[in-house]
């Protein structure tokens, strides 16, 4: 998990046989605009929390609701859901018994992630297109104090005693350590490489991802707060959550480029050891652990889903629709005390309806290349998201519409030091790749980006 649950309220959930029926599975959902909410009892979608409009209603200069919900972090109390959504540059405050709206305030440019301090009377909130901790209180509803960090804060989680926050940057080799009382960093942790947007945090570690280079970095979360492991975990490294069962402590980090999750056994002193690879649907994103460490969660976020692997198994055991490109996941223990948990959700709506397709390189030879590819349903128009492993890094490449009297060029995009992209467009798309009684479906390609005409990458299959 991101941040330990207080081992005493776990084991009173369990005891009283709330663990189940209370719990709630949530999902930040960033095309769609919406928070998709789970049973975890039965792996059911219960429904979704419309925070914003669909494109193109969302452009308009008079709109004024959520856009690309993003990020997602909860309270001690497990009472209170904050959402925060990238485009419009706020944290929304979600009654998790009622689903409805408790408040909202607005930041810097582009925040992230957020999460509260143990003690509850702070949320943390990290805008990572400037260079600062947004502190806010959660009665007033506003902004009460900026921490200045390293360029890009990507994500912030306490240690579980509160005494340390941890905010590793999605732009600067650097991750700071801050202590909570004084509210000054009081070391820097060198990252493997610039771009962590997730992270795990215990009383004795705290791990990291690099999404950029595909690593999962292991540092203590004691001073002098050193460094303990480097993991190659894989292109499109996302995020990583704790589990403790009944066989150990682990730590599992999903890998959208291989649409696998890891699973690492944590022993003291020891480094960690891979376990489980786990294959899973398109793009794993989010993740995080039930309460009793029996299950892990993870949304695919070109698969529109969430998917629940049981820890003992470390296999698949159930997978779920939910809104458009997931992003942030969360396990909430204690969520809901009643039926009125399922109050005020609403259906998906045009948010199930889309297309996944797969490309592949042009001929059997020893490219490594690869794409999912999701096309989601916008009303009138569609969006498409192209996450790419196995280029070359450093190198542009375009995605074309191919099949109609001349080629589309949708997107251009630029692989980064791990030969990995992640690019969105929008247009008709769905439509068009769809075949009909009339007309023959076009195709998707990627090609490299030459001066001398581009070179087939990738194809639909």
């Amino acid at each position: 998990m991101r941040f330990l649950v207080i081992p005493a309220l776990l084991t009173a959930c369990a005891v009283s046989g709330l663990a189940q029926t209370a719990d709630r599975v949530y999902t930040a959902d960033q095309t769609s605009n919406t928070v998709s909410v789970i049973d975890p009892a039965t792996n059911k979608f219960l429904g979704s929390i419309h925070l914003g409009d669909d494109v193109p209603a969302a452009l308009s200069p008079l709109y004024h609701g959520e856009l690309l919900v993003h990020g997602l972090g909860f309270s001690p109390d497990h009472k209170t859901l904050a959402v925060v959504s990238i485009g419009s540059n706020s944290v929304t405050f979600i009654d998790t018994e009622t689903n409805t709206v408790k408040g909202k305030v607005y930041v810097g440019r582009s925040p992230h992630e957020a999460f509260f301090r143990p003690n509850g009377k702070e949320l943390w909130l990290v805008v990572r297109g400037e260079n600062y901790v947004s502190v806010i209180d959660p009665v007033k509803m506003k902004e009460v104090r900026r921490i200045e960090t390293a360029n890009g804060p990507g994500m912030v989680l306490f240690r579980p005693d509160g005494k340390y926050a941890f905010v590793p940057s999605s732009f600067t080799p650097e991750m700071d350590v801050i202590d909570t009382k004084t509210y000054k960093i009081v070391a820097r942790v060198p990252q493997a490489s610039p771009f962590s947007p997730n992270l795990a945090v215990d009383q004795d570690e705290v791990w990291f991802t690099l999404k950029d280079s595909g690593k999962t970095q292991v540092v203590s979360a004691k001073p002098p707060f050193q460094t303990l492991a480097t993991l190659e975990t894989g292109p499109i490294t996302n995020h990583v959550t704790f589990i403790t069962n009944e066989a150990g402590r682990f730590a599992y980090v999903t890998v959208g480029g291989k649409d696998e999750v890891l699973a690492y056994r944590r022993v003291t002193g020891s480094a960690p050891q891979l376990v489980a690879t786990i294959k899973t649907g398109d793009l794993p994103h989010g993740i995080w652990g039930s309460g009793d460490g029996s299950k892990v969660y993870v949304g695919l976020e070109n698969g529109d889903s969430v998917q629940a692997i049981d820890t003992m198994t470390n296999r698949i055991v159930a997978t779920i629709p939910v809104g458009q490109l997931p992003q942030a996941l969360v396990y909430v223990p204690g969520a809901v005390s009643s039926d009125a948990g399922n109050a005020n959700l609403k259906p998906l709506g045009i948010s199930s309806d889309a297309l996944h397709l797969e490309l592949v390189p042009p001929t059997s030879g020893d490219s490594q290349a690869h794409a999912s590819v999701s096309i989601n349903s916008l009303g009138p128009i569609d969006n498409v998201q192209i996450a790419a492993t196995g280029l070359t890094p450093g190198k542009k490449y375009d995605l074309i519409l191919t099949g109609g009297s001349e080629p589309q060029k949708l997107a251009t995009f630029k692989a980064n030091i791990g030969g990995v992209a992640i690019a969105q467009t929008m247009g008709p798309i769905k439509h068009a790749v769809t075949p009909s009684q009339t007309a023959s479906a076009m195709t998707l390609e990627v090609l490299s980006d030459d001066e001398n005409g581009g070179q087939l990458v990738l194809k639909q299959m």
